[in-house]
């Protein structure tokens, strides 16, 4: 996206399902699940696109854990943001995904598409007349992005020894923030809303 190699960005796609729901206590406290899993969505929608959003749309659903939703909260969720260039991203949420740790992201542009798949345990298959058959998914997120992690840490150390610009700055943590409130209002009075609704004061 960035070189330019896939054209004008028209649209991102984003899924994240967790492997298992987690305790109706968490869920109670969490903030809900526009807080507690979407953010890092809207996080890296606003990364990917490289334009901010202006306006969400949530749709949500308890399909899960009945418990859930006698917390306050879905389960199943599915929001549509509008970035300022025009560029659309939907994004799906689900908390239980029994095969496995199910993180993708597309961008879709004018001369083509980029993907980040789901890594297997392992690259091999197996085939057969009847059937083909694949390494499952990995299971806990400290699998799936061990990876990364590490290589934040090696940014943080960077940015510590020699200083300059942090490449993560405050409106990058509060504007995923801002996304999960417009996402909650959004479910809850069944309209878009503009982000120039939800305040930019920490406060």
């Amino acid at each position: 996206m960035r070189t330019g190699q896939i054209g004008e960005l028209h649209l991102v796609r984003i899924t994240s399902r967790d492997p298992a729901p987690p305790p109706p206590e968490y869920v109670a406290v969490s903030g809900g699940i526009f807080l507690d899993m979407m953010i890092h969505d809207f996080d890296m929608a606003r990364y990917v696109v490289g334009s901010e959003v202006v306006e969400v749309y949530a749709r949500g659903a308890v399909r899960v854990d009945p418990r859930i939703g006698d917390a306050g909260d879905v389960d199943t969720a599915v929001v549509v943001l509008t970035h300022e260039d025009g560029t659309i991203t939907t994004i799906d949420n689900s908390r239980e995904a029994v095969y496995g740790y199910d993180q993708r992201v597309e961008a879709f542009g004018s001369g083509g598409m980029a993907l980040s798949d789901n890594p297997l345990r392992h690259a091999a298959w197996v085939r057969t007349p009847d059937t083909t058959a694949a390494e499952p998914l990995p299971w806990f997120f400290l699998d799936r992005y061990l990876p990364s992690y590490r290589l934040e840490w090696a940014a943080f150390a960077d940015y510590v020894r020699d200083g300059g610009a942090s490449p993560v700055g405050t409106t990058d943590g509060r504007e995923p923030v801002r996304i999960g409130i417009a996402a909650t209002r959004s479910l809850k009075e069944g309209r878009p809303v503009r982000l120039d609704e939800i305040s930019s004061d920490p406060a």
